[in-house]
């Protein structure tokens, strides 16, 4: 593999780019949330599970990690419409990146 001579995070910086990342209350949902806040992202997340989003927002916050939850099935139509009209609101209608972690 040829060097760039840029480190990892000089190659990965996301600063200004949103994201949203769906199914992220565990696994590698929740980890590539973690590293989109990691390399500047502003990153909305969710899941079904209402309690388990407010048990890892605690836990990102206890990290100094900043990211926006909401609950969503998106198996659910009027759930993902819900979803896209926060997204829109929350980054002023600019999504950089879409991750879909669902099985």
């Amino acid at each position: 593999m040829a060097s760039s001579g840029a480190g990892r995070d000089e190659r990965w910086i996301l600063a200004g780019a949103t994201a949203l990342v769906t199914g992220r209350s565990k696994g590698i949902g929740r980890a590539i949330v973690e590293e989109l806040v990691g390399f500047g992202s502003t990153v909305h997340t969710c899941a079904r599970s209402e309690a388990e989003l407010s048990r890892c927002q605690e836990e990102l916050t206890a990290k100094g990690l900043a990211v926006s939850f909401s609950v969503c099935d998106v198996s659910v139509r009027t759930d993902r419409e819900e979803l896209v009209s926060r997204v829109r609101e929350l980054f002023g209608g600019k999504l950089n990146i879409l991750i879909f972690t669902i099985w």
